[in-house]
């Protein structure tokens, strides 16, 4: 996600490079919070803490050595000049390494540990337990969906690595030439996942091809590789630097990463695509039923049945569609919800004439967020925020938005990425609540925060936990309100939408991958329940398709984030405070529910 977008990242740093996600100007940094963190040193450990962060260094150093990206985004040294080892026998000496620490950690006496060791137990043992599920199903045979995969993140490499020496240039451009065995490596993988009947649904997966072509280039200055080299790095190189570089970078890409782009293109074509099965549902492959089950588990952090995840997505659904229906009659629209739905989704008014409006109005929109963040918060990130239009050549296929997260090392900023493509499906009136969704008080202020943590293990900062995540930046749609916007009836209808959308997730997921739906019920659902245009509808089926309980996270987070804040505001009465409930819920990132539940639980005890 693309994180919402929807990573992607948001965050998966098994693969390539990590998105997240879910909507300029060019590359405008929009705010420079000034940091109130007072985390401070973590309290004297005892005997058992000290024993678990020995541990926890071995895994985290363990993780670092084999994972050369997720040490380039954390500013470790090892390994910049290569990625990570996929071949088969490397990723069962990884599981086994992982089944290893596990039963080690377990062995930790949970009953024994500080506060915030708790934290950093609970936060390794996710992650080991999500890594060991992923090997246990053989997810490394899929590795591709229809809008994530080494193919598409690798051309964001120089923004991933921005280097500014000559050192780091070299090793961007090893990178480069060790993009041919990354190919090789997908391909013996893929091709194991087509002799086991483990790939994606051949719907979702009709542009992967293109999405490869776009990168079979005439000459180097044409690949993104080049040309997504910012222009700071070049200065601080030097001229004589850089013109001992540039043919060398050339060559590199001209060489190694266009033959690798080919070569991929024609396995997806000849190979991959014709192999790809006719299902879209999880449940139609081998153990599928239990992967989903696991999946909802991995995603929502909750044992909760996908039966109980459906209806509740239809209750929200009513409820939504209630405040709807008021809009539109305190609008005075002649005809039901339905007509003007179509009326928001067809007339030119609520749609930007070009992409440059569509930049500035997002920009606006986040500079008068910034602006009221205080009043919502005791802590802020010193990290900043950009906005970057989404690639060409992955934007047909994507969402609206999407966010990337900054460097942990505050070596790179946060980024918002805007979809321009097919401007008569990003409406206007969406705009604030996905803004505010994807930047601040959402994706950037929390992950941001969560990057300058000090007071946890290093591996905390890398929790990538969805329903936390995902539900923290559909509750800061809500803070819309708190924040003075909405006001236009419009844009809060867009806000219902978006709210929608997520609770139309919880019905479609279930829907296609545990109830035996088709595409086009899904599609037919979302349509129905939501304002989306056509286009985003199509887009998001297809990512639900392809991405099995993911877009459970954010309606389930943000529905526990609000309970928790009624209980406190019910608890607390005047003394409630909402800058200090909004510290404690972001206080150590993102979190298991149950977990954040439990701490928050014991906050108000101590109000």
């Amino acid at each position: 996600m693309p994180i919402s977008g929807e990573r992607r990242i948001p965050a998966r740093l098994k693969q390539v490079f990590s998105l997240i996600t879910c909507v300029p100007l060019s590359i405008t940094s929009l705010s420079v919070h000034q940091s109130t963190l007072a985390q401070g040193p973590r309290p004297t450990v005892t005997t058992n803490d000290a024993a678990l962060t020995s541990l926890l260094d071995e895994i985290w150093d363990y993780e670092i050595s084999v994972s050369p990206l997720l040490a380039t985004n954390i500013g470790d040294p090892r390994n910049q000049d290569r990625f990570a080892d996929q071949s088969i026998a490397a990723i069962e000496t990884r599981s086994k390494k992982r089944k290893d620490f596990l039963e080690r950690l377990l062995q930790c006496d949970s009953s024994k540990l500080s506060d915030l060791a708790l934290v950093d137990r609970e936060l390794a043992k996710q992650r080991l337990e999500s890594q060991l599920s992923d090997f246990r199903f053989r997810l490394h045979q899929m590795p591709l969906s229809n809008r994530g995969g080494f193919h598409i993140e690798f051309p964001e490499l120089a923004n991933v690595m921005n280097p500014t020496t000559v050192e780091e240039f070299e090793d961007y451009i090893a990178r480069l030439k060790d993009f041919p065995r990354v190919v090789n490596e997908h391909i013996e993988l893929m091709r194991l996942g087509l002799d086991s009947g483990l790939t994606q649904p051949a719907i979702i997966m009709r542009e992967s091809e293109s999405q490869a072509s776009a990168h079979i280039v005439d000459k180097a200055e044409q690949s993104r590789l080049w040309a997504n080299i910012p222009q700071a790095s070049i200065d601080a190189v030097g001229p004589e630097a850089w013109k001992e570089l540039t043919p060398r970078i050339k060559k590199a890409i001209r060489d190694e990463v266009i033959p690798g782009y080919r070569k991929f293109a024609e396995f997806l074509r000849e190979e991959y695509l014709p192999g790809c099965r006719g299902t879209v549902g999880a449940s139609a492959l081998e153990q599928g039923r239990e992967l989903y089950v696991d999946r909802v588990r991995r995603f929502t952090t909750l044992d909760i049945s996908p039966e109980a995840l459906h209806e509740t997505g239809i209750k929200e659904n009513d409820r939504i569609r209630k405040r709807m229906i008021a809009i539109k009659e305190e609008l005075k629209f002649d005809g039901d919800l339905n007509a003007f739905v179509e009326y928001l989704r067809t007339d030119p008014k609520f749609y930007a004439k070009s992409g440059e409006e569509l930049l500035q109005k997002t920009a606006y929109v986040l500079k008068l967020a910034d602006g009221g963040l205080p009043n919502l918060f005791g802590k802020l990130p010193r990290i900043p925020y950009g906005i970057r239009e989404i690639p060409d050549y992955v934007a047909p296929q994507t969402t609206s938005a999407y966010y990337w997260p900054p460097a942990t090392d505050g070596s790179r900023g946060g980024f918002y990425y805007v979809n321009t493509y097919n401007l008569s499906s990003r409406p206007l009136y969406q705009v604030e609540s996905l803004s505010l969704h994807e930047a601040v008080p959402g994706h950037h202020l929390q992950l941001a925060l969560q990057a300058e943590i000090t007071n946890l293990h290093p591996m905390s900062r890398e929790s990538n936990v969805t329903a936390f995540i995902e539900g923290w930046a559909l509750y800061s749609e809500r803070l819309g309100y708190e924040l003075g916007f909405y006001t236009d009836p419009y844009q809060e209808f867009g806000r219902l939408s978006m709210e929608a959308w997520r609770a139309s997730r919880l019905v479609v997921d279930t829907g296609i991958h545990w109830l035996g739906w088709s595409r086009k019920q899904a599609i037919e659902y979302l349509k129905d329940h939501t304002a989306l245009s056509e286009h985003n509808v199509v887009a998001e089926v297809d990512r639900y398709i392809g991405w099995p309980g993911q877009a459970l996270a954010y309606k389930t987070g943000e529905l526990e984030i609000v309970r928790l804040r009624e209980e406190a505001e019910q608890a607390l009465g005047e003394r409630f405070d909402r800058r200090d409930f909004h510290d404690k819920v972001l206080e150590v990132g993102a979190i298991p529910l149950p977990l954040l539940r439990s701490r928050v639980a014991d906050w108000i005890q101590s109000q």
